[in-house]
């Protein structure tokens, strides 16, 4: 799904920029140019950063816990 049409910023770009280690608004802004525009898309844009960083998270604990098994 675009989140910002502006930039043509998909949600998956904001997946793999989260793996690439962006962590916070300002950062996908630098990267991904998001949110510099028009700026309607802010509000979707940290709402997918957020759900990402919550997915790395989740996916990293479980990839730790499998190691220490």
């Amino acid at each position: 799904m675009y989140i910002c049409l502006c930039h043509a910023v998909t949600e998956a770009n904001i997946h793999h920029a989260v793996q690439r280690g962006a962590c916070t608004l300002r950062a996908l802004r630098n990267e991904l140019k998001v949110a510099t525009q028009c700026g309607r898309c802010a509000t979707c844009a940290k709402t997918c950063l957020n759900q990402a960083l919550a997915e790395s998270a989740t996916s990293s604990r479980a990839e730790n816990h499998e190691l220490a098994a």
